[in-house]
């Protein structure tokens, strides 16, 4: 009996591969961390060279010569994040409006049982001329002089640390940038047209 109490009492005392223990309990927490601020860190340097490289091409579309060089902004925005952006797949939307105070709002409409909705056969303004109520009342390019554009640009790309795919999340990832610029006064705005239709 005595000789099992003293190797209890000698096991107890013995520190002998105690880090080794330690870390392999702590291991994976840390990894799982650390990838998690890799991971982090590149979104946030992806999205600031994405904001810097459409705020740019933002800036050329605007002038009167932006509108016939919209491909080649485009795919400037995607040289300017090299190698960041390979294998991500773009996409670029350019709608445009008639001042800012209208940009990314709904078309009016008479919302005849207060129900914040339009419904069918509530007048609406159609002010982008296309014969249907649009939530947003934008029109689809780059417009014309002095027309307000609002340009967005999606990238979706494989993150490059594992930590989703550990997790059984998705290993793709998306971030976005927009910016909102008024076209040069290279001519006159063209005239508003609006038309009320009551379908």
């Amino acid at each position: 009996m005595m000789g099992h109490l003293g190797f209890i009492k000698r096991a107890t005392q013995d520190r002998r591969g105690v880090s080794a223990t330690e870390f392999g309990l702590i291991a994976p927490t840390f990894i799982m961390l650390l990838l998690g601020v890799f991971d982090l860190g590149y979104n946030v340097y992806a999205r600031a060279i994405l904001d810097g490289a459409v705020q740019k091409a933002g800036r050329d579309s605007a002038l009167e010569t932006g509108t016939s060089a919209v491909n080649t902004l485009d795919a400037k925005v995607t040289e300017n994040l090299g190698p960041i952006a390979t294998g991500a797949d773009f996409t670029y939307e350019r709608r445009n409006y008639r001042d800012f105070a209208k940009v990314g709002l709904p078309e009016d409409f008479e919302d005849k049982n207060s129900n914040g909705v339009r419904d069918a056969g509530e007048c609406f303004t159609d002010e982008n001329g296309n014969g249907t109520w649009d939530a947003d009342l934008g029109k689809d390019g780059v417009g014309g002089a002095r027309d307000v554009v609002l340009y967005t640009v999606r990238m979706n790309y494989d993150r490059k640390f594992p930590l989703y795919n550990l997790i059984g999340m998705s290993g793709r990832a998306t971030i976005a940038s927009a910016t909102v610029l008024r076209n040069q006064p290279y001519g006159d705005q063209a005239s508003e047209t609006k038309e009320v239709i009551c379908t």
